[in-house]
């Protein structure tokens, strides 16, 4: 059950604007996350991965992939959301660049997590790492798939789009195992 599913069950269904002001803040969200870098060898590593799939464990499926759609959609409209802007670009000319995949593969992670969740294989701390991983992973798909065009396949594909970024995904993926579940107990009592 995600957070918002929690919160409905306690106060009853939530309204379009209730959600529509979910999706908006999840979006500045995104935005802060991408803004925020952990100094980590040989990348940095922002939070945006973090945050996606925290949107899908606490939005869902549908929801979680809005507020994520809603950060792109502000980032292709020519504001620095994203986490090279403004010095590498903006807009869709930054997008179109060889971080593309990896912005669309946000919105796969918060599609995946959300789905897990709610068929709830998030119960304690093991199940939410392995979903934290799952949905981490996804963002490959798309992020590796797009950035073959810039450097082709094979080894250095891997060795530029995949291997520098395994650590800060595993260390998000446990912070996602750690936080996750403690918020739900706290939401849980806190509706009683």
């Amino acid at each position: 059950m995600t957070f918002l599913d929690q919160w409905m069950r306690a106060r009853g269904e939530t309204s379009l604007g209730f959600n529509l002001m979910l999706v908006i803040a999840s979006a500045m969200l995104m935005t802060l996350s991408a803004k925020f870098q952990v100094p980590l060898y040989p990348v940095p590593v922002s939070m945006q991965t973090l945050v996606a799939i925290g949107l899908g464990f606490a939005l869902g499926p549908v929801l979680g992939a809005a507020a994520v759609l809603a950060f792109l959609l502000q980032g292709a409209a020519g504001l620095p959301v994203f986490a090279g802007t403004p010095q590498n670009g903006i807009g869709l000319s930054y997008m179109m660049g060889p971080t593309g995949g990896y912005l669309v593969g946000f919105v796969l992670a918060a599609v995946v997590a959300g789905t897990l969740v709610r068929a709830g294989l998030t119960r304690g701390v093991i199940g939410t790492l392995a979903v934290a991983l799952v949905a981490g992973a996804s963002v490959y798909l798309p992020g590796l798939l797009w950035l073959s065009g810039f450097i082709g396949f094979g080894t250095g594909l891997l060795e530029a789009g995949l291997y520098p970024f395994i650590v800060g995904d595993v260390i998000k993926a446990v912070i996602a195992a750690l936080a996750f579940p403690a918020i739900g107990r706290a939401l849980s009592r806190l509706s009683g």
